[in-house]
């Protein structure tokens, strides 16, 4: 028990889950017997989340929006690894620098101009969630790409590599398992898009779409229970990309701080 209050401490694997079980509980425990009922009870939420699934199509909804967010998130990422990379060559900083200020825009007005040059909603909600990605993931990739350092360089010159080989194998190839962060850390901002766009472009249903019929009907517990499901898909989502980075960069655990 010591560990679990020790500063970098590795506390063993039972005692840690025990402590997880432990804390889940007590947060239910809470939420059953708190006296002031800001929140639906956790009855009513899953009543609804039975009601959401098997009438009102909960899982096909959010399987397209799903799809919807993985297609932005595959374009998105090549057009930021596109755009990071191309920082090497100091003709291309600039649009790296201007594509990473561009998270501070807001997609209200945009919208508008992307629904002028698109022909149908779904372009549209993907072209906005596309941009909102990518603005990002320029941010963090680039950030990845300035954490080379000389020696790095250095030491690949020293074998006898070229300038665009050193690139190659350093910055692209060793710094991969990090992109693949990046990705993760970044998709959660899709599906804070989604719900956005789900509302505004309705033809193609949605979990946002249904998250805001719940919401504009005051139906607490339908929207409590969407947002958990969001909550558990992102957590499930998380998961894959970690057990994918320890698939395929296994020696990228050889610099985590134990």
């Amino acid at each position: 028990m010591k560990t679990l209050f020790a500063p970098n401490a590795q506390p063993h694997r039972l005692v840690f889950t025990t402590m997880v079980v432990a804390q889940v509980a007590l947060l239910l425990l809470i939420w059953l017997f708190y006296p002031m009922q800001l929140f639906p009870s956790l009855g009513e939420v899953v009543r609804s989340l039975g009601d959401l699934i098997t009438t009102q199509g909960l899982i096909q909804e959010l399987w397209a929006s799903m799809t919807t967010a993985l297609q932005a998130l595959a374009v998105a990422t090549l057009l930021a690894l596109g755009i990071s990379y191309l920082t090497a060559l100091p003709f291309f900083r600039p649009i790296a620098y201007a594509a990473s200020k561009m998270r501070y825009l807001t997609l209200t007005g945009l919208t508008f101009f992307m629904a002028l040059m698109m022909s149908s909603g779904h372009q549209v909600k993907l072209s906005v969630l596309i941009f909102g990605a990518t603005v990002y993931l320029v941010t963090g990739m680039t950030s990845v790409i300035l954490t080379t350092t000389q020696e790095e360089m250095d030491h690949a010159r020293t074998l006898g590599m070229g300038e665009w080989r050193s690139f190659w194998e350093v910055v692209v190839l060793g710094k991969l398992d990090e992109m693949l962060e990046v990705v993760r850390q970044n998709f959660a901002i899709i599906w804070t898009m989604i719900t956005l766009v789900e509302t505004l472009y309705q033809s193609e249903g949605g979990i946002g779409l249904l998250l805001y019929k719940q919401n504009r009907y005051l139906h607490l517990d339908g929207v409590l229970a969407i947002q958990l499901v969001i909550l558990a898909t992102g957590a499930v989502q998380d998961y894959v990309f970690v057990l994918l980075r320890r698939v395929f960069f296994p020696y990228s655990a050889l610099t985590t701080a134990k």
